[in-house]
């Protein structure tokens, strides 16, 4: 049974699974717009909101932490001096997930996933 087991496997190991949330976090980071499969959005969606709210205490603890799972400092800088202070006064929801259909080769459900209006600008 697998009560109160939360979390998506993503039919991956639990390294893969860390590795594949980080590189997308910073993705996410860097660009402010992702296109991916739906769950793994949903799953992106949890980590990337936690990293944000992280960032909006500015503590060399936080950065710390940031960077354990970010791996990469110009994330890490970039999360702590452009995107958490855009979203100072706004109490989580940083993300928004738009529904794009199905994949053509095997009809996997497709997402993006970006960050709202209080993000970095999207191109």
């Amino acid at each position: 049974m697998r009560h109160l087991k939360s979390g998506r496997r993503l039919s991956r190991t639990t390294a893969h699974r860390k590795a594949l949330m980080s590189n997308m976090c910073k993705a996410l980071l860097d660009h402010g717009r992702i296109s991916t499969t739906l769950p793994k959005a949903k799953e992106l969606r949890i980590a990337i909101e936690r990293l944000i709210t992280l960032g909006k205490t500015a503590t060399v603890a936080a950065r710390r932490t940031a960077f354990a799972q970010l791996r990469a400092r110009t994330a890490v800088n970039k999360l702590f001096n452009e995107v958490a202070p855009k979203f100072e006064k706004r109490a989580g929801g940083y993300t928004r997930i738009l529904k794009t259909g199905r994949r053509a080769g095997d009809a996997g459900a497709t997402a993006i996933i970006e960050l709202v209006e209080g993000g970095p600008s999207v191109d």
